[in-house]
């Protein structure tokens, strides 16, 4: 998923733009705190607190504050080396954690599970890495195995169509393991070099989700041992705090090898994304600030981090 200086520029702008919520947020509170004042103990409080409500995480939002504060009693510091500050020190949990999605050219086909709560952003996340995919040579099946929503397999349809790539779809209520069982069968006898598989979200009934994506799992292990090679959760941004506990179900449930976080552009809590590495480390594949194809990016530690905080690339 290579672009070109051009292509990263524009992302860049809009991935800016997007977290101008997020930036905002985050700047006013440092310029608030910082402009005319000493850096001392009860400075230091309020600006964990400034970090806090960004949704850094507890535990992030303590070491940075700590970092700023050794040696640095009783001077003044400007916002701007304030946010720079940060900004490193947010790059500085991310980078580990900033890997791309690698589709392994020696297993074949390649499994992906995709899984996430409905209006996730799954299915776009599905087209782009198919249309990716679709631009290297490579051939791709798609496998609806949401059929709990026939809106959820009409979308992967046009996706099918747009990107060249096969479709495995049933009737919707089918079993979803069975539409699996499918996908990974017509790949093996096509030759194709990567299925991915779309998987209902409910999280109401998380039993029922957990049933449903071990019996899929176990299906797909009857045909490849080794697969899912992949299993990428999708993540609304905009949920804030609840994306940690999605992490937490999904990561039990269904063994989740990655991340996508989608819709930074519509909440003022990018933060979590920081919170959520911190915490699990999983790899951060992708990252998206709307709704197009076009929105979705491989993720990058320094531009995100700077973004955060409002700094000018």
């Amino acid at each position: 998923m290579n672009d070109t200086p051009s292509e990263r520029t524009g992302f860049w702008k809009r991935l800016t733009k997007g977290l101008t919520r997020t930036a905002s947020e985050l700047s006013t509170g440092i310029t608030d705190l910082f402009t005319k004042r000493q850096l001392d103990a009860a400075t230091i409080e309020d600006f964990e607190d400034v970090l806090i409500r960004a949704d850094l995480g507890v535990e992030n939002a303590a070491r940075i504050a700590e970092i700023l504060s050794l040696g640095l009693y009783d001077r003044k510091i400007s916002p701007e080396e304030v946010r720079a500050s940060v900004a490193h020190e947010i790059e500085a949990v991310l980078k580990p954690v900033a890997r791309p999605l690698v589709f392994d050219p020696a297993v074949k086909p390649f499994v992906l599970l995709m899984v996430g709560v409905n209006g996730s952003g799954k299915t776009t996340t599905i087209g782009k890495l198919a249309s990716t995919l679709r631009a290297q040579g490579k051939k791709v099946v798609l496998a609806a195995g949401d059929t709990f929503r026939a809106a959820a397999i009409e979308q992967l349809k046009v996706w099918a169509d747009r990107t060249g790539a096969a479709l495995v779809a049933r009737a919707p209520g089918a079993d979803a393991a069975g539409v699996a069982f499918d996908a990974v069968q017509k790949a093996r006898d096509e030759g194709a070099d990567v299925v991915i598989i779309d998987t209902a979200g409910r999280l109401q009934n998380r039993t029922e989700l957990m049933a449903e994506l071990e019996k899929i799992v176990r299906v797909i292990k009857k045909q490849e041992p080794s697969a899912p090679h992949a299993v990428v959760l999708t993540l609304d941004a905009t949920v804030g705090q609840n994306a940690l506990s999605q992490v937490e179900v999904f990561k039990r449930v269904a063994g989740v090898t990655g991340l996508v976080m989608t819709k930074l552009d519509g909440t003022a809590r990018g933060g979590i994304l920081v919170a959520i590495a911190a915490k699990h480390g999983l790899p951060i594949h992708l990252i998206g600030v709307g709704e197009g194809i076009d929105d979705l990016e491989p993720f990058e530690a320094r531009d995100f981090a700077r973004a955060i905080v409002g700094l000018q690339d």
